[in-house]
Order: structure tokens, then C-alpha cells, then sequence
């Protein structure tokens, strides 16, 4: 019995298992085959490009400061932070390209106007303040982002079940909107699709089946808060808000910026000609005391005695060092100028003279303002302390929100949902069968101890910004009145320094004559070549130190424009100035006449 049972044949269930087995196996691929072919075609479908994105957050962002440099300031400006690398995969950039990129070996002859152009496309410092106020814009798309309808669509698939039992496939499906409300409330849509199929294994009956089940709901959620947290002091409401005036304070810092780097090139550009006009002076000074030595070693002979050769020796040898001192120092400030423009290093750049000629012939430009006028015009225009006035008021709505957070919340709620009926289609709703909730959450103020904390700290914070709006008003007016001090000033030192250089001149020319003649000796040669190569090199040095304070104090003022052609010969004051808003500056003097100490060390009677 035992042989025999061991050699039959296994029952006809044990052989059909694997047939139904493989039928249930095949119509779960075939779901499965389905449901993954429908989300990688959605996906292909609905998925963007890297440069598609990269497109429209630039649009977005360009879009944002042209609108609100119109609102700033009537008007716009080109702006972007496209570069030569600007649209290339960072993969394909590689250190070799950046180092041939390094070792330019251009060489070229550069006006202050070629150079501001260089500075604006080239400069690193530059590039970063705009990457800045990129990054500023970028960050309101976000906060505009979360007040605009928040469409999604989202599917999820899985199969679940057991050896013993049937397999459940399942897809759940879903599309809406949210909508985050200006007063604090979010409402959201959605259409919610529910698709079950339960694949059913081996059967007595000897088949095979499936069934499907599919559920389709349509939902409507509305949650508003009415007391903590309703319109203007909805967190996100205060989040839009402040992201709006961040854009304002980062383009009004850029622009102030952008004047202030031209103001600063346009000085770095003019001292390093009149350190280029010092080492021509400087070579000139050597070859009169190379000159003075040879003609003084031929004296020697019979008429001058060995130690005034010596003499002019010894300053000739001092002239060949200041000489090459000079020229040593003009290279090192080019090449820090040329790191600061973004010009590689090895580039040869030569800058014409004829700017500082031109700046010689136009001579000082006065500012006839009076300190007091000069501070209410800062107050009005200056970028800088209106972005101070805005900033404070910013600490006075942040106590706002901090205190509106002490009350109690008090959310209403509602909702509604709708599923379908048979046949399972999206249009097949009966409005009899919806359910609807409502309800009110009260959260009394029972445990408010953090919210305590940030209203106390916003208080502080308040009384902090007051200081610092009133730091930043009384450094302004000290700044102005430094500024017009410090012009009247190198104003005085350019008419000294022309007397000088006319008192040098006729000096040398003098004692040249006498030495000639045997009538002074060498020392008194030297001297008086040594204050005319001084009071020469002064000259330019007072002229362009009279530019900088004059540019710097426009700047303080809030009224210095950059944008135009030569905006550094330009007067901008002019057409504002009233008659009641000129003045004396604080250290005004006649050209010829000093004022005694008194006035300005003693109380005036």
C-alpha cells in the first residue's frame, strides 16, 4: 500500500496550481505593466526641462525688478546675471578653460569710460551684487508662489496581499487646487480617484478572475482663522509682505552701490594718473640731478669744490631711487586695479592722460549748499537712510504680529465631499448624497509664555531700531558736514599747492641763474628742485583729492548720477539748489584771507 501510494500520479490539483498561478501572475504584470507605462507617460508628459525652469525663474525675476525699479523710480535699467558661463552645463566648465580664460595677453590703451564698461561687465564684485539682488527677487517668487492657486496631481500604485488570498491592486489618483487666502485662510478642490482590483487566484470551479472597484470624490475644504493670525497678521500674509520690501531695500542698496563702485573706479582711475604723473615728474627730477652732477663735476675742475659734487652725487642717487619707487608703485596699484576691473593679470591695459587733462582744465567744481539743506535733501533721496526709515517701520509691524499672537485663536472650519455612483465616471454625482461638515476651534490663551517672550523681544527690538534710524540720521549729518568741510578744504590745498608750484618754479629758474653765476652753491640747487618735483607732484594730488570729496559728498547727498557720459564733470546740484538752500560751508575762507582761530574754536559772540 505504502509502494503504491508513493508511485501514483499527484492529484490533478497539485499540477493545475502552477497553470492558475501563472494566469494570476500574468494579469497582475499586465496591471502592473499598466499602471507604471501610465505614470511614466504622465511623467514624460508633465516634467520640464532643467533650462525650461532655469527660463522661467529669469523671467519671473527680471520681471519682478523691472517693476519695481518703475515704482522706485519712474524708470528702468537692463539688468541680468548672465555671464560668459551663463547657460552651459557645469559639468563642461572645466579649471583648464578658467586658467586660458586667466592668461589673456591683451594689450590696449584705455579711457576712464572704457574702463567704467570694463568694471561693469568684468568686475567680481560687481557680478556678486547683482547675483544678490537676483537671489532677493527669487526669494518673493516663492512668497507669490504660496498666494496663487496651488494646482497638484499626484498618482499612487500598489499591490498588497498574501499567498493564501487574492492580490490587491490598487491606484489612487488625485488633482485640485489650494488657495492660500489674503485673509489668512486656505481653501482646496480636489478630485480624487480611487481604482481597486482584486486579482482572485486558483478556484475549485477551475477559473480565474478579477473584479474591479472604482470610487471617484469630489471634495471642497475651507479653514479661516477669525481672530489670531486673520489678513495683515497671517504669518504668511507678513511673509508676502516682507519679501515685497526686502526687493524694494536690495534695489535701492544695489543702486546706490552701482553709483558708489563708479564713483570708486572713477577715483582709483584718476589717482592712478597722477601717480602715473608723478613718475613722469619723478624721471624729469632725476635727469636735472643727473644733469646738475655732470655740469657740477666739470666745475670741480677749477671752480667748485669736491664736496658739492658729493653733494649732487648723493641727490642724484636719491632722485634715481624715488624714481624707481615710483614706477615699482604705479605697476603694483595697476595690477591691484586691473584684480579689482576683473581683467586677468597678465593683460597689458595703458590709460590715457587726456582725462586728467580734462579734469585740470575744468578745474574745481564748486558745491554751494548749506548744511542743514544738504541733510534734508539726504533725508529725501539718499538710498540708504530711506531704506533706514522703511526698516524701522518694518520693527514696529513685527510688534503687531507679536501682540495680534497673544489672542486666542479661532478657526472655522468647513468642507464638503461628493463620491459617485455607479457607472464609476467623473460626471456622475448625485448632489443628494454630499456631505458637508462645519465647525468653530477655540484655542483659549491659557499657556502664552513664547509668545510672550516674542512680543517682549519685539518691544526691544522697536526701541533698537529707534536708535539705529537715529544712529543713521546723525552719522548722515556728520558725513554731509565732514564732506563739506573736507572739500573747502583740499579746495584750499589746490590753491596753496598752485602758489607753491609757481613759488618752485621761479625759484628754480632763479638758481640755476645764480649757479650758474657762482653765486649759490649746489645745496640750494637741490632744495629748490627738491620743492618744485614736490609742489608739481602735490598739484595733481590736490586736484584729483578735491574730485574724490566732491563725488563722495554728492553721494552723501543722495543726488550723484552715474549713468550719464563724464558724469564726474557734471553738476547735479545745480538744478536743485534754491536760493534759500545755498550757504557758507563750515570751513569756508576767502581764497586770500585766513579767518582767525577763534571763529571756529571759540562760541561766536
Amino acid at each position: 500500500m505504502r509502494v503504491d501510494h508513493l508511485c501514483k500520479s499527484p492529484p490533478a490539483r497539485q499540477f493545475q496550481a502552477p497553470r492558475s498561478a501563472l494566469l494570476h501572475f500574468r494579469s497582475l504584470r499586465t496591471w502592473i505593466q499598466s499602471t507604471l507605462s501610465f505614470g511614466l507617460i504622465l511623467f514624460l508628459g508633465v516634467g520640464c526641462s532643467k533650462k525650461h525652469y532655469e527660463n522661467a525663474a529669469d523671467r519671473q525675476v527680471y520681471r519682478i525688478v523691472q517693476d519695481f525699479e518703475q515704482k522706485i523710480f519712474g524708470h528702468t535699467n537692463a539688468f541680468t546675471v548672465d555671464t560668459p558661463f551663463a547657460g552651459r552645463d557645469p559639468k563642461s566648465v572645466t579649471p583648464a578653460e578658467i586658467l586660458e580664460n586667466r592668461q589673456a595677453t591683451n594689450s590696449r590703451v584705455l579711457h576712464l569710460d572704457d574702463v567704467l564698461e570694463l568694471a561693469v561687465h568684468n568686475s567680481r564684485e560687481y557680478q556678486t551684487q547683482k547675483e544678490q539682488l537676483y537671489l532677493t527677487a527669487l526669494s518673493l517668487t516663492g512668497a507669490k508662489f504660496e498666494f496663487s492657486p496651488q494646482f497638484f496631481a499626484e498618482s499612487q500604485a500598489q499591490v498588497s496581499g498574501s499567498p493564501e488570498g487574492s492580490d490587491i491592486g490598487s491606484v489612487r489618483s488625485q488633482i485640485g487646487v489650494d488657495q492660500l487666502l489674503a485673509t489668512g485662510g486656505r481653501l482646496s478642490v480636489s478630485l480624487a480617484n480611487d481604482l481597486l482590483r482584486y486579482f482572485t487566484g486558483w478556484s475549485s470551479s477551475g477559473g480565474n478572475g478579477s473584479r474591479d472597484s472604482a470610487i471617484n470624490i469630489l471634495a471642497v475644504n475651507l479653514s479661516q482663522p477669525l481672530l489670531r493670525g486673520f489678513g495683515r497678521n497671517s504669518p504668511q500674509v507678513e511673509a508676502l509682505t516682507q519679501a515685497e520690501r526686502n526687493v524694494v531695500y536690495a534695489i535701492r542698496s544695489y543702486t546706490l552701490y552701482q553709483h558708489q563702485f563708479a564713483t570708486d573706479i572713477v577715483n582709483s582711475y584718476f589717482s592712478l594718473l597722477a601717480t602715473k604723473d608723478n613718475v613722469r615728474n619723478n624721471y624729469t627730477n632725476y635727469l636735472r640731478r643727473a644733469y646738475l652732477t655732470e655740469y657740477t663735476e666739470a666745475r670741480a675742475v677749477d671752480r667748485e669744490r669736491r664736496a658739492a659734487v658729493d653733494d649732487a652725487r648723493a641727490s642724484e642717487i636719491n632722485a634715481r631711487n624715488g624714481y624707481v619707487n615710483s614706477v615699482a608703485g604705479y605697476l603694483n596699484s595697476l595690477a591691484s586695479f586691473k584684480l579689482r576691473l576683473g581683467l586677468p593679470i597678465s593683460e597689458q591695459i595703458h590709460l590715457d592722460d587726456s582725462d586728467l587733462h580734462e579734469l585740470v582744465q575744468v578745474g574745481l567744481i564748486p558745491i554751494d549748499i548749506d548744511r542743514v539743506a544738504g541733510f534734508r535733501m539726504a533725508v529725501d533721496k539718499h538710498m540708504e537712510i530711506l531704506n533706514a526709515i522703511d526698516r524701522f517701520e518694518d520693527t514696529k509691524r513685527k510688534v503687531r504680529l507679536a501682540a495680534d499672537a497673544l489672542k486666542p485663536g479661532l478657526l472655522l472650519t468647513g468642507g464638503a465631499t461628493l463620491a459617485s455612483e455607479e457607472p464609476d465616471d467623473y460626471a456622475n454625482f448625485d448632489l443628494n448624497q454630499i456631505r458637508y461638515t462645519a465647525g468653530i476651534a477655540l484655542d483659549l490663551p491659557v499657556n502664552r509664555l513664547r509668545e510672550r517672550n516674542t512680543y517682549r523681544a519685539s518691544l526691544i527690538s522697536f526701541e533698537s531700531s529707534i536708535r539705529s534710524l537715529g544712529l543713521t540720521l546723525d552719522s548722515f549729518k556728520d558725513r554731509i558736514e565732514e564732506g563739506l568741510r573736507t572739500l573747502e578744504q583740499r579746495r584750499l590745498n589746490y590753491l596753496n599747492a598752485q602758489a607753491s608750484y609757481e613759488v618752485a618754479e621761479r625759484r628754480v629758474e632763479m638758481n640755476d641763474m645764480l649757479f650758474t653765476a657762482g653765486r649759490v652753491q649746489v645745496r640750494d640747487v637741490r632744495e629748490a628742485q627738491d620743492q618744485l618735483i614736490t609742489s608739481k607732484n602735490g598739484l595733481t594730488q590736490t586736484i584729483t583729492a578735491y574730485l574724490q570729496a566732491r563725488l563722495q559728498l554728492l553721494l552723501d547727498l543722495g543726488i550723484l548720477s552715474t549713468e550719464g557720459s563724464k558724469f564726474w564733470l557734471q553738476d547735479p546740484l545745480a538744478p536743485l539748489l534754491t536760493p534759500d538752500m545755498r550757504g557758507p560751508g563750515p570751513l569756508q575762507m576767502p581764497d586770500n584771507e585766513l579767518i582767525p582761530p577763534d571763529r571756529f574754536l571759540e562760541p561766536l559772540p
